[in-house]
């Protein structure tokens, strides 16, 4: 596709010097690149329709590098990405040494601060903000967050304690889906747009100026300020932001570049901190996004003038939310969970037909965790579904609130292990580390669908922290000499050797042994804590090799070789884990290749790959 003015921005400079007709004409032009390589790539697609304009005009109002604009979770930043020279990348967004898909500042000095989960920008921005004041080198921060980030706690523990600057910090809400404030009326309409002028500040602050320096004007001006404040309270109901101590700016047209541009530097001329209103259409300018911006938020790669999304095939996900609905028609007590996952989880249908024991919290995994805790103390069975990368956030009420108790909530943890192309703020990498750390958790890891609907439905009468982790994707290969109601399975053959392994690698262990039939497997089923015949099994091998498609530092692989080691172990143990790194954007079947694969099973007379 041609570009007239897009392959001409190298900078936000060249942005600047633009007339309103050519901001038009680039706008159409971003969101024609922006379809063009998800569809083609996959990525976040209606959330970064829907806020060209506004980064358009921060980019108009600021000057980045210099003023630092930190986008919540990275799901708006395309847009700022094309804007600040890297067009010519934008076709590699998502694939191996490409560029990433959400802020990363290893990629430009434009990204100040990493991104990829939600609700953190307001308490980077503010860092960073207070950090350039401190150090005299000039400059702003501003964060953009969207009303989806806007139900994170740490979002509101930020504005709380930015409330208290005494200077110009600046958020900007992307409104595109809900209303923060109501505004009711033909008065309200008319005092928003009285307010959002130039003019009207430029006159409020002359009057108080003026007021300040007459007798008794102290009094005057704390008067009409108490008398204008009620009138607002009345036209416009309560104001959460204004509560905070922020001055709150908007509604405001988020597709109209030169309303935009006005309210930002009437931001800018406060002396305390500001909240931008911004609403927009997610999805703009694409019909089938914004008809269905939820299904189009993150999609795989899309035939763009079908708009026909690839069919989902059957996953573990889809798996996962099949076996609750059900447990749920058997047993009322069965309650679903989820922090704004509804369908990521595979959890759609539970969420249609068990309407009162279905719980979308919003991006909140701590109160989730604690929330379940709650449930499951009243009687109910708790499932908490969650990404394997955000169910990090919820370590302190994992232990604190759960484990300590021993309540039996499940942890439904989806995509565990690599999951390709979202990189390194998404890979679920590290829940076995954290979870083998805290006490009266119990783990499993299916490697077949099978498997998982099994230790669901085993795990609905626990009662300990039950943590069920699977990848992202479909089963692989597998095999009936599998018993998966035990804790471990053996897949036998000349004995020499033997791999032991869980998950999805179970699947590639069986493709090695067909190479190389000297090779025994162990599967482990429920991975953590061991049993003691799991153990007494593995010490009658001399030559073990344990895959973990996992941190090594505390993973399964380094707690079985501590057990071993006590147990006065002698034979040859090796692990072949990811090496404490962070793993970048690629396939998952290249990010395993790159970090696991190149491995040999050595013998006297011949060498096998165990390949990925």
């Amino acid at each position: 596709m041609e570009y007239q003015i897009l392959n001409k921005i190298s900078s936000p400079e060249d942005v600047k010097k633009l007339n309103i007709a050519e901001l038009q004409t680039l706008c159409s032009e971003i969101r024609n690149c922006i379809i063009e390589t998800v569809s083609k790539n996959g990525g976040h697609l209606a959330s970064n329709l829907g806020s060209v304009e506004l980064t358009v005009a921060l980019h108009r109002t600021f000057n980045s590098p210099k003023d630092s604009i930190i986008f919540d979770v990275g799901h708006q930043c395309y847009t700022h990405k094309l804007l600040t020279g890297r067009f010519n990348e934008f076709s590699t967004l998502r694939t191996e040494g490409g560029i990433s898909g959400f802020m990363k500042p290893s990629e430009s000095e434009h990204d100040p601060f990493i991104t990829g989960h939600s609700s953190n920008s307001i308490s980077a921005a503010y860092g960073i903000y207070k950090a350039k004041k401190l150090s005299g080198d000039g400059g702003t921060a501003v964060a953009v967050i969207g009303d989806g980030a806007m139900t994170g706690g740490m979002a509101y523990e930020a504005l709380n304690n930015a409330s208290t600057a005494k200077t110009n910090f600046i958020v900007i809400l992307n409104d595109n889906k809900m209303s923060i404030s109501r505004n009711v009326g033909g008065l309200s309409r008319s005092l928003t747009k009285m307010r959002n002028k130039p003019k009207y500040h430029n006159f409020k602050f002359a009057i108080n100026r003026f007021l300040l320096k007459i007798p008794f004007g102290k009094y005057l001006n704390s008067f009409i300020f108490g008398f204008k404040e009620s009138l607002k309270r009345v036209v416009y109901k309560n104001n959460m932001f204004s509560s905070l101590g922020f001055n709150y700016l908007g509604p405001v047209d988020g597709h109209n570049i030169e309303e935009l541009e006005a309210l930002l530097n009437i931001a800018q001329s406060y002396n305390r901190p500001c909240l931008v209103h911004v609403v927009t259409t997610k999805g703009k300018g694409y019909p089938y996004a914004e008809h269905s911006p939820k299904i189009y938020h993150g999609v795989s790669p899309f035939e763009v003038d079908k708009g026909a999304l690839k069919s989902k095939n059957t996953d573990f996900s889809t798996i996962a939310g099949k076996t609750l609905c059900e447990l749920a028609c058997k047993d009322p007590k069965i309650c679903a969970v989820t922090a704004a996952m509804t369908s990521g989880t595979g959890l759609s249908d539970f969420a249609k037909n068990y309407k009162n024991r279905f719980f979308d919290v919003g991006i909140a995994e701590q109160h989730a965790v604690t929330f379940c805790a709650g449930l499951k103390k009243g009687g109910m069975k708790p499932f908490f579904a969650v990404y394997s990368s955000f169910l990090q956030r919820a370590y302190d009420q994992i232990i604190h609130d759960c484990a300590i108790e021993n309540l039996g909530v499940t942890l439904l943890v989806d995509r565990a292990g690599i999951v390709g192309e979202d990189g390194e703020t998404h890979q679920g990498l590290f829940d076995i580390s954290f979870l083998t750390s805290i006490p009266n958790v119990q783990i499993y890891s299916p490697s077949s669908y099978n498997e998982l609907s099994h230790y669901i439905k085993e795990s609905a009468n626990t009662k300990n922290v039950t943590a069920i982790r699977y990848p992202r994707g479909c089963e692989g290969k597998t095999t009936s000499e599998i018993d998966y109601t035990k804790e471990f399975s053996q897949v036998k053959g000349e004995g020499k050797k033997v791999i032991v392994t869980y998950g999805r690698l179970f699947s590639e262990a069986l493709l090695a042994k067909e190479k190389d039939n000297s090779l025994d497997i162990i599967k482990l089923n429920k991975i953590y804590p061991f049993s003691d015949e799991l153990i007494n099994t593995i010490m009658g091998y001399s030559n073990i090799h344990f895959y973990e498609e996992g941190i090594k530092n505390g993973g399964i692989a380094e707690h079985l070789s501590s057990v071993l080691a006590q147990k006065g172990y002698g034979g040859k143990y090796t692990i072949h884990a990811i090496d404490n790194k962070f793993i970048p954007a690629a396939s998952v079947c290249s990010s395993i290749k790159s970090r696991i694969s190149n491995i040999y099973f050595s013998s006297s007379t011949n060498s096998r790959s165990f390949s990925f």
